[in-house]
């Protein structure tokens, strides 16, 4: 699914490009296991937490603090990179309404 750089932003959109990250770095041993240290989640949580927005805010953050890794998450997904930013802005409302 292409994220056009000009359609708004919903939470759905927000939440579907959080999951494409996902699969983005489970393509990759080596980008999974890099985001699974950093973070320290253990393959159990991965699989319990895959829907829940700290896992989708957890792949969003991660992906937005590697350049690099970003733009070849963008170029493949088919969307702005400036849409990782937007997507996690709307999923972190969303979780802290949810915390309160």
């Amino acid at each position: 699914m292409a994220l056009k750089q000009k359609s708004a932003m919903s939470p759905e959109l927000a939440q579907t490009l959080a999951l494409q990250g996902l699969t983005f770095l489970a393509s990759d041993g080596q980008r999974l296991a890099r985001f699974l240290e950093l973070t320290g989640i253990g393959p159990p949580e991965l699989r319990a937490w895959a829907e829940t927005p700290r896992l989708q805010t957890a792949v969003l953050e991660h992906l937005l603090a590697d350049e690099s890794l970003l733009l070849v998450f963008a170029s493949e997904a088919g969307c702005a990179p400036e849409a990782c930013a937007k997507a996690l802005t709307i999923l972190q409302a969303g979780r802290a309404a949810h915390e309160r």
